[in-house]
């Protein structure tokens, strides 16, 4: 028998031995950064990196926290449905007096379970939007050097679970973040690294975590199948397209128009090839394989390839054609699409994420009592960038139905009373 107590107390004494020289080799000081208006910067980045701006609009977003913790987080309502083993909690941040409680589906009067799912969601949402709350209230952001690069130290100073807790984030060139270091209450060694870079991108145009991989002991944490939409917008811009019958746009075989009396156009739509002239030049346009352009001066085929001709006939129909069917255009690929109120009434805010000539263009349509679009608002980057960040008005008006049964306008006008003519607009099969 002593030789067995004998036994144990080694194989304790050796773990302590273990946990003091892991403690000591592994343990890392938490540094020291400059707080200020480049670390500012330096969040800013990160958050355009991630595309902060899909995600605060977003409506729901699901996930799962290592296959036990489920959510159901419907964000713009301030609501999230919390359930593990049988208990399911509905958490309503803004009414806590709405709270409701149920196991087996039955509702109980369990308060001690809304503080545990409050403290679920807390840590279980962290693991995957963290990087979206540097500038919540009460964090403090300073730039740290790491591996002679600048990396973004976030110190909550207050709010969450666990107020103290610091986040060293690792980002790549364009300030997206690929991991981060802890310096954390709940964690008693200070540097342990989590991996962010197993990322999905959303319905809802921006990337969330799927899983993560701590450098303690390589734990890993799985987020399950991470959801992010908007089904309301989504809903709307359905209502939209039902009202211009895009159905029957689909089917277009045909559509020709003018743009502003100096270019003309014929789209073989069924086959996207487009006949773009201006002035002495016509261009037989192969926007799919360039290549197969044809270029006319003077009614006269060209014998050399005139790239640059056929590239601006591609730059002019990008541009053009936008002006007449973009209402037309609210599911392609690179979409996202938000709700937004003006004057009282939904509105739909579209942004172009990839594609085009110019992705991260937004236009918030507004839409007459029969949900046809009568005007939008454009926040164009290249205007972003220049720091005018109000929308440009737009109407769209005088909308016709098209021999092939689609709804397209024929008329534009901007605030300053110039007018946009769109020429006589058909469509036909």
């Amino acid at each position: 028998m002593k030789k067995f107590f004998k036994f144990i107390l080694l194989l304790l004494v050796l773990l302590i031995a273990f946990i003091g020289i892991y403690y000591v080799v592994n343990n890392e000081k938490l540094p020291e950064g400059k707080q200020g208006v480049e670390a500012d910067a330096l969040a800013t980045k990160m958050l355009t990196a991630i595309n902060n701006e899909a995600f605060k609009n977003t409506e729901v977003i699901e996930w799962s926290f290592r296959g036990v913790h489920n959510y159901k987080w419907y964000k713009q309502q301030e609501r999230v449905s919390v359930s593990w083993d049988n208990n399911w909690v509905e958490l309503f941040f803004k009414s806590p007096d709405k709270n409701k409680v149920f196991i087996d589906g039955k509702e109980v009067n369990k308060p001690e379970l809304i503080k545990t799912a409050t403290d679920f969601f807390n840590n279980d949402s962290f693991w995957l939007i963290a990087p979206h709350k540097v500038f919540d209230d009460g964090v403090e952001r300073s730039i740290v050097k790491h591996n002679d690069k600048d990396a973004l130290m976030v110190t909550y100073t207050s709010g969450g679970t666990t107020p103290g807790d610091s986040y060293l984030w690792i980002l790549d060139e364009n300030g997206f973040p690929t991991d981060y270091k802890m310096w954390t209450k709940v964690i008693p060694i200070g540097g342990v690294s989590a991996t962010w870079n197993d990322w999905k991108t959303t319905e809802a145009g921006f990337k969330l975590p799927t899983s993560h991989k701590l450098s303690l002991f390589g734990m890993e944490l799985n987020m399950g199948e991470v959801k992010a939409s908007n089904p309301k917008a989504d809903a709307l811009a359905n209502t939209i397209l039902k009202a211009i019958n895009h159905e029957a746009y689909k089917n277009t075989n045909t559509i020709e128009w003018s743009f502003a009396g100096s270019r003309n156009y014929k789209w073989d739509k069924k086959n996207h090839i487009v006949e773009v002239s201006w002035d002495t030049t016509k261009v037989v346009l192969h926007p799919n394989n360039l290549e197969k352009s044809i270029v006319f001066f003077n009614d006269k085929k060209t014998s050399s390839e005139n790239i640059e001709t056929i590239k601006r006939a591609e730059r002019l129909f990008n541009n053009d054609s936008f002006w007449l069917v973009a209402p037309h255009k609210l599911f392609e690929d690179g979409i996202v699409r938000t709700i937004e109120n003006i004057d009282g009434k939904q509105a739909l805010r579209v942004t172009y994420t990839t594609g085009g000539s110019t992705p991260g263009d937004s236009y918030v349509w507004t839409l007459d009592e029969n949900n046809v679009p009568e005007s939008y608002l454009m926040y164009l980057k290249n205007r972003m960038e220049k720091g005018n960040t109000e929308g440009a008005f737009a109407t769209w008006q005088d909308w016709i139905k098209t021999e092939s049964g689609a709804l397209l306008p024929t008329n534009h006008s901007f605030g300053n009373d110039s007018k946009l003519s769109m020429g006589t607009v058909k469509g036909y099969n």
